[in-house]
């Protein structure tokens, strides 16, 4: 007998009735854990990937490959759900305007996306209503620099691209006017935004959920350790923080949220400065790094709460289940068969979770989280680094 193998595609009168439709473009990592959360609602997601074997495509059975820079692509995919969400903000916002205009649901929409965008947007914005936030001003020239650099008081100073950049990409510390990464960033073809240098304790991150009808919750204000400008650690909540400051930073990712109009998730990461501010320094509005914690740590996680807000459901907790949660990032790094480790960390901790987002090993690259709860922070925290270390290759006991 000949048996083939054949890629499964949902059609919608195959469902069960009722069933909702949720599409969600980009087939990262995201998409791949928004997957378990859609499979126990029973929720269809259909993911528009960027190609065959990219981390959601390898878990969500519904995943056609195309670009999500092409109208015609994206506007087919889109008509076949009822609602559309995203796993990264890089689709142009004309495009999110048109399928508003073919009647489909956007969420978040492409007037509350742009600010997650395009940070000269989102700046402006945000200084309407006063969020607190580093100064700033859009620099054109190497002159523009320089008086921005005067009026905050000198070099050293941030710049940053006003779109395209991530995980440390499309930022330069720049130490004076004659610094050589002045050229290389407006060599880059966008937008420069300046910035002033915070002297900071520690970077924060406030994560809400808000649903069309303004219902929204805040989680418990996270602390991250950016390391080259790649997440590798979040601890929930953040030690040590006050629980007036607490209030404080989730109120203020709570304003933004009501004020730009999200539904889903809104990501508000914050620096605490040394002077005692609470900043904000950039916004993402989908499931984000400094969120997984949720998965293992939260009553109601990150994804499955970004579900419920798009499809307009009731909100779940967000309270955490332990005292403390710890998420280690795994970075790729010289071992490529990372499931060997396997053995080890789940025989030396049976309370650990770990993630992998089917990714190959490169140095550097985001392949997996490690997540460990407890009622002790320092041996909480042992335990994911052990594992995060391990798996790695770091160590080998």
């Amino acid at each position: 007998m000949d048996i083939r193998l054949t890629a499964v595609k949902f059609d919608r009168k195959d469902l069960p009735v009722g069933t909702p439709v949720v599409g969600m473009v980009g087939g990262g990592q995201l998409a791949r854990m928004t997957q378990e959360t859609a499979v126990a609602l029973g929720i269809q997601l259909r993911v528009l990937a960027e190609g065959a074997t990219v981390s959601a495509a390898q878990a969500v059975a519904d995943a056609p490959v195309g670009d999500y820079k092409d109208s015609e692509t994206v506007r087919r995919f889109a008509a076949e759900c009822d609602v559309v969400t995203f796993d990264h903000e890089h689709v142009p916002t004309g495009l999110l305007h048109s399928l508003e205009a073919d009647g489909i649901a956007v969420r978040p929409g492409p007037d509350a996306l742009v600010h997650a965008q395009d940070k000269a947007v989102m700046r402006a914005r945000l200084d309407t209503f006063d969020a607190p936030a580093p100064a700033h001003q859009v620099v054109a020239t190497p002159a523009d620099v320089a008086d921005f650099a005067k009026r905050v008081g000198g070099f050293p100073i941030i710049l940053k691209t006003t779109r395209g950049g991530y995980d440390g990409k499309g930022v330069w510390f720049v130490d004076g006017p004659e610094d050589p990464q002045i050229a290389t960033a407006f060599g880059s073809g966008v937008p420069i935004l300046a910035e002033e240098k915070v002297d900071f304790v520690r970077e924060l991150s406030a994560i809400v959920a808000r649903s069309p009808h303004g219902q929204a919750v805040a989680y418990p204000i996270v602390e991250s350790v950016q390391r080259d400008g790649v997440c590798v650690e979040v601890t929930a909540p953040a030690p040590g923080l006050a629980p007036e400051r607490a209030a404080q930073a989730q109120q203020t990712a709570l304003r933004i949220a009501g004020e730009l109009g999200v539904v889903g998730i809104l990501a508000v990461e914050m620096f605490e400065a040394r002077d005692g501010r609470l900043l904000v320094n950039e916004l993402a509005m989908r499931p984000h790094n400094t969120g997984h914690w949720s998965i293992d740590g939260a009553v109601t996680s990150q994804f499955e709460n970004h579900l419920r807000a798009v499809l307009d459901l009731p909100l779940g907790s967000p309270a955490a289940r332990a005292p403390y949660t710890v998420m280690v990032n795994v970075l790729g790094g010289d071992v490529e068969d990372m499931h060997r480790g396997l053995l080890h960390c789940m025989a030396r901790d049976p309370g650990l979770k770990v993630h992998f987002y089917g990714k190959s090993v490169k140095p550097g690259r985001k392949v997996g989280h490690v997540t460990a709860y407890g009622d002790d922070l320092e041996e909480t925290r042992e335990r994911a680094r052990h594992a995060a270390a391990y798996l790695t290759g770091t160590i080998d006991e």
